[in-house]
């Protein structure tokens, strides 16, 4: 039975699954590099909390009693006594394969294993562990507390308990599960970031500017919000990496990172988090075009 879980990487992501884990009822142990980064963490999550409890999407005795359930830590060995272990560290595989070396003999025997990752080989990341029947990719939408769906990714060694239990977990927390095969970059982002990248092209080659692209798949694809709005809120960074990963890993030309988001990302304007992207989020009003 599931009753602790931990989270590695108190970013965007290891945040809002916290979050949504300690609605659900769960012991949650948020965990990063230094207690301050920990700390922010929480923080951001009793701030994103309020935010709800204002909405009335939750009362504030359920914030209370989540907020009880939360504790952060900068050691791995604070994991000790997880059900379930979730790392949502950066896109990184050398970073996410380092991880899960350090943590696995710290966990106890039962413990599952899941990896937030967006695109990287789950076979590949489950075989830096000693459990590799135990780990599977567990692909939460951002942000997690409004986002219905959980994408599960099973790798080569995954046993048919652990792809249940993360089911019935994923579930019990108010999402909708889809499964993938271990393909680069799953269902959704095989889908969506040729999209994104299609869209950068399209802004590179001329075709339509920022506003005109964002205007046009707003209201002509009745989409939430336009590519490169999407694009700035998911991060240029990570939207590159997993382009990078499907054109490495499916050997196809139609994947091949677009010119101008390589140059995005070299400068440093990765979107929202650093507040430049393919829009100016510095200023006063609504964010300008820099394109």
């Amino acid at each position: 039975m599931v009753k602790q879980v931990g989270v590695i990487g108190a970013g965007q992501m290891g945040v809002g699954i916290s979050h949504v884990c300690a609605l659900g009822g769960y012991e949650v142990t948020l965990v990063d590099v230094s207690m301050e980064r920990a700390n922010q963490g929480l923080a951001r999550i009793r701030e994103n909390m309020g935010r709800q409890v204002g909405r009335q999407m939750i009362s504030d005795a359920d914030m209370i009693k989540a907020v009880d359930l939360l504790s952060g830590a900068d050691q791995l060995e604070a994991l000790a006594s997880a059900d379930i272990v979730i790392e949502a560290a950066t896109e990184d595989e050398t970073v996410k394969s380092q991880i899960f070396e350090d943590i696995c003999p710290l966990l106890k025997q039962e413990c599952l294993l899941g990896s937030n990752t967006s695109s990287i080989s789950i076979t590949r990341l489950a075989s830096r562990t000693k459990r590799p029947e135990k780990f599977m990719g567990v692909h939460f939408m951002n942000p997690v507390p409004l986002m219905k769906l959980v994408e599960l990714i099973p790798g080569i060694a995954t046993s048919p308990e652990t792809i249940e239990i993360f089911s019935r977990f994923a579930k019990d927390l108010g999402k909708t599960v889809t499964q993938s095969e271990d393909f680069p970059a799953f269902i959704v982002n095989r889908i969506l970031m040729p999209m994104i990248n299609e869209a950068i092209y399209a802004l590179y080659e001329g075709v339509g500017t920022v506003e005109d692209i964002d205007i046009a798949m707003h209201l002509g694809a009745n989409h939430p919000m336009g590519p490169l709005t999407l694009a700035d809120f998911i991060g240029l960074d990570t939207c590159l990496s997993i382009m990078q990963v499907m054109y490495e890993g499916l050997s196809d030309t139609k994947y091949r990172p677009c010119p101008l988001l390589v140059k995005y990302v070299e400068a440093g304007w990765v979107g929202r988090k650093s507040g430049r992207g393919f829009y100016d989020y510095t200023g006063e009003g609504a964010p300008k075009p820099t394109r």
